[in-house]
């Protein structure tokens, strides 16, 4: 595990810090309609349709969110409407954190500035970041780089806005799709994985794995590494 003290903290929000539970929306949208079998599925569905809705041209989060509640319905036979894609948008804002971030966080905030880089928009991300419990050097969302994870373009921006480059951050996530790929062939080189049981581990990109955000200040060397069970 790394002992690098980097410049800047930089971390993915949704499902990292914030607890994002689309899962449970789309449970509680369609869950009377949908067997616990066809429920699973069409939460794996709506999964990747997000992933895939976010690899094209930036549009509003709250359109990615649309089409894919709209394809995961169509591929699992469900009636489609608009109203319930609107009420998972809505849900959105209510997110809380994980239970162990606001200490984890303030652990690192006290010593090393802090950064958020989101796919989310201006008018959606401070509602959850708001919840956090520590203080935000910056927050950059994707509306503002025009471009989501996993695209590289949004961490060019945020390394132009901080003066700053690959060796000097440490970036965390829960998520090697979203992130910690594209990290990796950025080059860099100190990453931390928040093992959420999103993805299964995934050693090729070179990463501190931890299993909550209590665990970060030893990975950068804020506090003495624990060896793991």
């Amino acid at each position: 595990m790394t002992k690098f003290r980097p410049k800047y903290i930089t971390f993915d929000c949704y499902g990292t810090l914030t607890d994002f539970d689309m899962a449970g929306a789309a449970r509680r949208v369609y869950g009377s309609q949908l067997s616990s079998a066809a429920m699973a599925g069409f939460i794996k569905d709506f999964a990747a349709y997000r992933l895939d809705e976010v690899l094209g041209a930036w549009k509003p989060y709250f359109e990615v969110v649309h089409n894919s509640v709209e394809r995961a319905c169509k591929r699992n036979g469900v009636a489609f409407r608009p109203e319930d894609a609107q009420r998972i948008n809505e849900e959105i804002h209510t997110w809380g954190p994980h239970a162990d971030v606001p200490a984890g966080l303030a652990k690192v905030a006290r010593e090393i500035p802090l950064v958020i880089l989101s796919n989310s928009m201006k008018n959606l991300i401070m509602s959850n970041v708001e919840k956090l419990g520590a203080p935000f050097h910056t927050v950059i969302t994707a509306e503002e780089t025009g471009a989501y994870k996993p695209h590289m373009k949004g961490f060019e921006y945020m390394f132009d806005k901080l003066g700053c480059g690959p060796e000097d951050i440490t970036h965390v996530s829960s998520s090697f799709r979203y992130d910690l790929m594209t990290a990796y062939d950025l080059g860099i080189k100190s990453k931390v994985w928040v093992n959420r049981g999103h993805e299964p581990a995934n050693p090729f990109y070179e990463y501190t794995e931890v299993d909550d955000i209590g665990g970060l200040a030893a990975a950068v060397g804020l506090e003495p590494l624990q060896k793991r069970a």
